[in-house]
């Protein structure tokens, strides 16, 4: 569960996601994830569905998602690539958009779009069990299959492979019919379990 205090400044937070408060709250339903007429549109046509609602007022708002584990992660200019299913809170002073993710996206169930959170401030992430943060550099590329894959930031490059060799017909791969390659400086958020997406269908 996520406490946030508020001394009349405002969060965006995912819809419903409120489960007490004290002191002086107001809640607004906001359009387009919190982007407007504009951020409503271009969600619409890419698929990449975020319900946020604005949380202002003086006082303590607790938050939670399905007893979802929940991370801070810290923003300094920088941006965050999160998937939209894992985004639980943000500072109403940090910026959300939509990115074009690709293949990636589609192995992982989740469209080929995700969530983008920039500016200065603190966003929450949610993941099913304690998130596990990895770090990339140049040197040591990361792989991630698609159904762990929370959110990234930092300046990394990612691409979709397929994890599908003779060892893993001879039993001695990964088990993953698909992976991503992180590449780059930068950090990647990982769950301890797994969705179904396309790829461990394979």
């Amino acid at each position: 569960m996520l406490a946030v205090d508020m001394t009349g400044d405002a969060v965006k937070a995912k819809n419903g996601s409120m489960v007490a408060y004290d002191g002086r709250m107001t809640f607004k339903k906001m359009t387009g994830g919190g982007e407007g007429l504009r951020g409503m549109v271009t969600r619409r046509l890419t698929g990449e569905q975020m319900t946020v609602m604005e949380v202002k007022g003086q006082g303590t708002c607790y938050f939670a998602d399905r007893a979802s584990e929940i991370s801070l992660v810290s923003l300094h200019g920088d941006k965050l690539f999160v998937e939209a299913s894992n985004l639980l809170c943000t500072d109403a002073g940090l910026r959300t958009g939509t990115s074009f993710t690709g293949l990636r996206g589609g192995a992982s169930g989740n469209g080929l779009f995700t969530t983008t959170v920039e500016g200065m401030g603190q966003a929450a992430i949610m993941s099913d069990g304690e998130a596990v943060i990895l770090r990339v550099t140049p040197q040591y590329p990361l792989f991630v299959d698609p159904g762990a894959y929370i959110a990234h930031q930092g300046n990394l490059q990612q691409k979709f492979q397929s994890g599908v060799k003779f060892r893993t017909f001879m039993g001695e791969g990964s088990g993953e019919a698909f992976q991503i390659r992180f590449e780059g400086d930068g950090l990647v958020y990982v769950q301890p379990s797994e969705r179904n997406t396309i790829g461990g269908d394979v």
